[in-house]
């Protein structure tokens, strides 16, 4: 029998009971609650991050210890897993590093990564992913590691995600590039392999490298000079440094050559319109399988097809023995000069990628 004392003793317990309830269903478990950045930071976080969802200094130590389920990639940056990070974690973590603790380092308003970590992201083979440049607002300064250089700067750039990972545009990240390489060969082909995946335009790439007051370093200028007049590759400016020597007219570097119903024909390395002879550079490295080069005797014979001319010579032919290309060239010219009508194509200049970001 329940006397009433116990009743009201049940009643007044019942609201306290209830809402120890309540706030276990809306506090969220603490594994829960640290597991909220590395999700969409790539299984990446900061110290600061996790202390401040509830993780103990005590816990990211002994998580972290050789044979731990976390590893220490960086200065107060760990990675979340056992497996070995790939390169878009540890791109990320050197902008998790270099952003400013209580801001969201995915916003890119206080760290973006840029220079040749950046174009690896991108896809430029020649532009080393390590270390890692990072721009951050100068005049703050922070003290850089092996795999992260930070780079102060008072022009902030606008700033895209690429790969999960605040980046510069690629014409930033591409001056930003050649403001820290100091090999020339390395600046023109990074430079022209930017350009030639149509990342950016030659003229936007030339402003970037004048206001970064870039253009005074010899090598950066020639090789921007040369992407102004069409050179796309190391192969490509060799040739034109050969034609330069000489009293041959002066081609057009990769123009886009349509049919006159406006159908894409071929993109050969260097044009004459007038004469209608066309100069292929055919590498080694991107005709080695069956395919590429089945791809290069296709475009060859459409050229052709439209009544142009085609040389075709590889760069190690250029380097050693130039003067065989020269005088097909001459003879090519010659007879195109006694043709009773140019071919029919038409050039067209730079055509650059939309940034899918």
């Amino acid at each position: 029998m329940i006397t009433p004392r116990q009743t009201q003793h049940q009643t007044q317990q019942q609201p306290r009971q209830k809402t120890r309830q309540q706030a276990r269903q809306t506090k969220p478990p603490q594994s829960a609650r640290h597991a909220r950045a590395p999700r969409r930071q790539l299984n990446v976080a900061t110290r600061h991050q996790l202390t401040a969802a509830g993780v103990p200094d005590g816990t990211i130590t002994s998580r972290t210890r050789p044979g731990g389920p976390w590893q220490r990639l960086l200065p107060r940056v760990y990675l979340l897993q056992t497996g070995p990070p790939d390169h878009r974690q540890r791109a990320l973590a050197a902008v998790l590093y270099a952003a400013e603790p209580a801001a969201d380092p995915l916003s890119g308003d206080t760290a973006a990564l840029t220079g040749g970590a950046a174009l690896a992201l991108l896809g430029i083979r020649e532009a080393a992913s390590m270390p890692a440049d990072v721009l951050i607002r100068a005049p703050r300064r922070l003290t850089g590691t092996p795999a992260v250089r930070p780079l102060p700067t008072s022009r902030w750039p606008r700033t895209i995600t690429v790969c999960g990972i605040p980046s510069t545009r690629p014409v930033r990240a591409a001056a930003d590039f050649a403001s820290r390489t100091e090999h020339p060969d390395r600046i023109r082909s990074v430079l022209a392999h930017v350009v030639q995946a149509g990342w950016c335009h030659p003229h936007d790439l030339h402003a970037e490298l004048r206001a970064a007051r870039l253009l005074a370093r010899p090598a950066i200028r020639a090789a921007a000079s040369e992407l102004l007049a069409g050179v796309r590759s190391i192969a490509e400016a060799q040739a034109r440094d050969v034609l330069t020597a000489t009293d041959l007219p002066t081609p057009l570097w990769n123009a886009r050559l349509y049919t006159p119903d406006g159908t894409f024909l071929a993109s050969p390395d260097a044009y004459w319109p007038d004469e209608g002879v066309a100069l292929e550079i055919d590498s080694a490295e991107y005709h080695y399988t069956r395919d590429a080069w089945h791809a290069t005797l296709r475009r060859r014979l459409r050229l052709e097809s439209h009544g142009i001319l085609v040389i075709s010579a590889t760069p190690s032919i250029l380097r050693d023995t130039p003067t065989e290309v020269l005088a097909a060239l001459r003879t090519f010219l010659t007879l195109a000069a006694t043709r009773p009508a140019p071919p029919t194509a038409l050039a067209r200049g730079h055509q650059q990628l939309p940034l899918p970001f």
